[in-house]
C-alpha cells in the first residue's frame, strides 16, 4: 500500500504531514478502507436553541439550519462526525431540573424538529452524557433517543443507553461510550462500570471512542491540571487520569467537553486525547466571550486499529447572530498549541500554523 511505503522511507513527521495533506485534499481514492484509514471529525457542545424558559431563545424563524450550515461540507466529509448534544429534544416535556427561578434557570429543551439540522450536517455520533440531558426528565430523554434512532444517529452516555456500536464500510466496527459526573449519566467516577463498558467494546470492536464531560467551566479552566476539578461544589473529575485509564483499558480516542473552552491535545500510547473541544454551536444561553466563543473542528486520521496517524484543526467561531463560521484569525489553532506547550511541554504533538497535527520524530 502507498501509505505503508511512505512510512517505511520517510521520517515520521513528514509522513504524517503528507497523509494529512492527501486526506484533506481528497487525493486518496473514495474507498478509504483500501488504505486502512478512518477519518473522524469531532466538535464540542451543541445546543441549537431552547423553547425554555420561552420562545425568545429560539433562532429567527424557528430555523436552526443557518446556525451551522456554513460547516456542512466540513462535517459531512469524514467517515464519522461526533458532537456533544447539550440538552434533549422535546416539544412538551415538563421541567425536571430544580430551579429557584424558572425565568433564569439554565435548562434546555430543544424543539424536536431541530434534530434534522444535525442529520443534514452529517453527525453520526452524539454524546448525551452531560449535565443538561436530564433537564426535562425521562420523557425528554426517551424522545431524544427515538428521534436520533429515526435519523440513524448513534448516541450513548445515559443509564439507559451507556454504549453503542457503529459499522463503517461494512467492515470497521466502532464502539462508542460516554461518561459524565451527572445524575442519570454513566458516571465517570464509577471505576467498575467504566472498566466493564470500555473492556466490552475493546473486546468486540476495531476502534473504541470514549467521550467524557468533565472539568470546570469557563476561561479560568482552560488548563489540564492533572488533578480533580471542582465546580460549584461538584466533583467534575480528574480528566487527565480518566483519559489515561480508558486508553489503558483499550480506548483509541478520548474526546472531552464540558469546560466550554478549548483545551490541549495529548498523545498517550499512540492514541489521541482532546481534553476539551469547547462550544461549537450554543445558541443564546451560553457565555461566548473570549475563549468561550471560538473552538476547533478536529479531523483525526486513524488506522483501522485506532492508531493516531495525523489530524487537522479547522478553527471556527460563533458570530453575533449565533452562526458558526470558519475563523480567519485561527484562534483555536493558536490557543490549543499554546495550551499544549503549557500543559504538556513533553508532548509529541506539534501543530503548525495551518492546523495540521503531526508528531515529533
Amino acid at each position: 500500500m502507498f501509505h505503508i511505503l511512505l512510512r517505511q522511507y520517510l521520517p515520521n513527521r513528514i509522513f504524517l504531514f503528507i497523509i494529512c495533506l492527501f486526506l484533506t485534499l481528497g487525493l486518496f481514492p473514495q474507498s478509504k478502507a483500501e488504505y486502512d484509514t478512518i477519518t473522524l471529525a469531532a466538535v464540542g457542545d451543541i445546543m441549537l436553541g431552547t423553547s425554555f424558559p420561552d420562545q425568545s431563545y429560539l433562532p429567527p424563524g424557528n430555523n436552526p439550519l443557518p446556525l451551522i450550515s456554513s460547516l456542512f461540507d466540513v462535517l459531512s466529509e469524514p467517515d464519522l462526525t461526533f458532537g456533544n448534544l447539550e440538552g434533549p429534544f422535546s416539544d412538551s416535556a415538563g421541567l425536571a431540573k430544580k430551579c429557584r427561578d424558572t425565568t433564569k434557570c439554565y435548562a434546555f429543551r430543544v424543539p424536536e424538529s431541530y434534530a434534522g439540522a444535525l442529520d443534514s450536517a452529517g453527525f453520526d455520533l452524539l454524546s448525551i452524557a452531560n449535565n443538561h440531558i436530564g433537564d426535562f426528565g425521562y420523557e425528554a430523554k426517551q424522545t431524544t433517543a427515538m428521534i436520533l434512532d429515526s435519523l440513524d444517529i448513534s448516541y450513548a452516555g445515559t443509564d439507559e443507553y451507556p454504549w453503542t456500536i457503529r459499522i463503517i464500510d461494512d467492515t470497521v466496527k466502532v464502539g462508542f461510550c460516554a461518561f459524565a459526573p451527572n445524575k442519570g449519566t454513566v458516571n465517570l467516577h464509577d471505576e467498575n462500570r467504566v472498566t466493564t463498558i470500555v473492556s466490552l467494546l475493546e473486546d468486540s470492536c476495531d476502534i473504541v471512542i470514549v467521550s467524557v464531560h468533565g472539568g470546570g467551566e469557563g476561561a479560568a479552566y482552560q488548563n489540564v491540571t492533572r488533578e480533580e476539578e471542582f465546580y460549584y461544589g461538584e466533583n467534575r473529575g480528574n480528566i487527565y487520569e480518566f483519559a489515561h485509564r480508558v486508553i489503558d483499558l483499550g480506548a483509541d480516542v478520548v474526546l472531552g467537553h464540558g469546560p466550554h473552552v478549548s483545551r490541549a491535545l495529548e498523545i498517550y500510547r499512540g492514541r489521541i486525547i482532546a481534553y476539551s473541544l469547547g462550544n461549537f454551536s450554543t445558541y443564546r444561553r451560553f457565555n461566548l466571550s473570549g475563549p468561550n466563543g471560538y473552538a476547533p473542528v478536529i479531523y483525526l486520521y486513524l488506522g483501522r486499529n485506532g492508531e493516531f496517524l495525523g489530524g487537522k484543526i479547522i478553527p471556527v467561531y460563533q458570530n453575533k447572530y449565533g452562526h458558526v463560521k470558519k475563523d480567519p484569525q485561527k484562534r483555536a489553532i493558536f490557543k490549543i498549541r499554546e495550551l499544549i506547550m503549557t500543559d504538556f511541554p513533553e508532548s509529541e504533538v506539534l501543530i503548525d500554523d495551518n492546523g495540521y497535527i503531526i508528531l515529533r520524530n
